[in-house]
């Protein structure tokens, strides 16, 4: 689409060279119909007027008119009387690229993990806390502003994550950061640089972003086992991790809570080894039946750096994190994120502050509980009736479950023949740091897929999930 200008003349770049012995005339010419052609100058688009392009260019206005004259002769420009002058459909270059969207199969559903109702986003409350905040904000705060974010959206989070999540939180141990892969790249650097050499991670659990983020900060990366209780504290105590990556409140990918005992168990590790514990607390907003879980920060603020994001509440689109940061860590992490990028966007930091202040923001989430909550209830009737055989679990919050395939099914076979019949299934395979395909179970989500679609989707693969013919 091109662009829609303003009553402002567009701008466009032009060179001529008054050295060189083409005509001046001649130059223009081959210079707009080049950009034309390459696609420079797209379908539709509008150029400069005449005598706004004579001006930048230093020539007189009745040469740029013979110019455009004769384009407009050869096919390359349009123009009418009280209009621009634009460029002639089917004059550009034709686009050699199509998006992955539109070059996409159209799936009947898509059990994508991770994903929200993006559908859902709350678009009039989010416009409404752009414009409060860009009314009210001073123009101080268009500067880059501190390291560790906008104090007004700290201020707002720390009583947040107080209330919500019972973390022993103020405002200056939090660092605003980009989202959850931008906050463990910061956390894992600064702690490489107080002497950490191995981080620890769930299996099954997050692999590639956890290896990505500890090979950048030169750490190595071991995985510890996950059973029905959370991560195995003993197993993780026989390794050299002084830092280990947790999902406590909602285990990524299998749902299961970190039991008590284990809460504990890994605090007193943690003190033991003189080390420190990054909690994920991607999804906790989100629960249907059981009792809420409060943030492992709140136990020992002194070492646990606690992630938390709206990727998951709000969009992903939004990039906008928090880290809760032990008192020892807060200036390094903040001093880590100066260098990353200088800052967060600050529109975007009030108006979430704003969003939060307002209740809208809480508005929102309970509208998302019933949204998901229905969409689980769906989930459960779908199986129920077209695979019965499949026990499911990880349904106690967020918006992914985990379904347990027959004994030797093939995860991958599952995956592939399921994209045969247009829907998108997902093996926890990808989840395990060793890949392995058995036992084969699926994740799926269930956050950006309707309900109709969601029972048409299981309908269309029930007999593959129980390995019926």
């Amino acid at each position: 689409m091109p662009p829609q200008w303003s009553s402002s003349p567009p701008e466009l770049l032009l060179v001529v060279d008054r050295a060189d012995g083409r005509p001046l005339r001649a130059q223009v010419e081959h210079g707009l119909r080049d950009a034309i052609r390459t696609g420079r100058l797209q379908a539709g688009e509008r150029l400069p007027s005449s005598r706004e392009l004579a001006r930048t260019l230093g020539l007189s206005r009745g040469l740029v008119q013979d110019c455009y004259a004769q384009l407009q002769a050869e096919g390359y420009l349009v123009t009418r009387p009280g209009s621009a002058t634009r460029v002639a459909v089917g004059a550009a270059a034709s686009p050699g690229v199509t998006t992955a969207r539109t070059a996409a199969s159209r799936l009947v559903a898509d059990f994508r993990w991770g994903v929200p109702d993006l559908g859902s986003f709350p678009v009039q409350d989010w416009l409404w806390a752009m414009r409060e905040a860009a009314r009210a904000m001073p123009t101080t705060e268009l500067d880059y502003g501190e390291p560790r974010g906008s104090t007004v959206l700290r201020e707002v989070l720390a009583g947040y994550v107080r209330r919500v999540r019972a973390a022993a939180a103020g405002p200056e141990h939090i660092v605003v950061c980009n989202g959850y892969a931008q906050g463990i790249g910061l956390g894992l650097r600064v702690l490489a640089e107080a002497g950490v050499r191995t981080v620890a991670f769930e299996d099954p659990g997050s692999p590639a972003t956890v290896g990505a983020a500890a090979t950048t900060a030169g750490l190595r990366a071991v995985p510890v086992p996950v059973d029905e209780h959370g991560i195995d504290v003993r197993a993780l105590a026989v390794t050299d991790a002084r830092a280990v990556v947790v999902t406590p409140a909602h285990q990524w990918p299998t749902g299961v809570v970190l039991a008590p005992e284990r809460r504990l168990a890994l605090i007193e590790w943690a003190r033991a080894r003189d080390a420190f514990v990054i909690e994920d607390d991607y999804d906790a907003e989100f629960r249907y039946d059981r009792e809420p879980v409060g943030a492992l920060q709140g136990l020992a603020p002194d070492r646990v750096i606690s992630l938390g994001t709206v990727s998951k509440s709000l969009a992903p689109a939004l990039r906008i994190g928090w880290m809760v940061c032990p008192p020892e860590l807060a200036d390094a992490l903040a001093e880590q994120k100066h260098r990353s990028d200088r800052g967060t966007p600050t529109l975007d930091q009030l108006a979430l502050a704003r969003l939060i202040e307002s209740g809208r923001f809480d508005r929102h989430l309970r509208r998302m509980r019933a949204t998901y909550a229905a969409r689980r209830t769906g989930l459960l009737a779908a199986l129920a009736e077209h695979a019965p055989e499949v026990p499911v679990t990880g349904l106690a919050a967020g918006f992914h479950a985990v379904a347990h395939l027959p004994a030797g099914a093939d995860e991958q076979r599952v995956v592939t023949a399921a994209r045969e019949r247009s829907v998108g299934l997902y093996g926890m395979s990808t989840c395990r740091a060793s890949r392995a395909t058995t036992p084969a179970q699926l994740v799926l989500g269930f956050g950006n897929v309707g309900e109709r679609a969601i029972t048409e989707g299981i309908a269309a693969v029930g007999h593959l999930l129980t390995g019926r013919p």
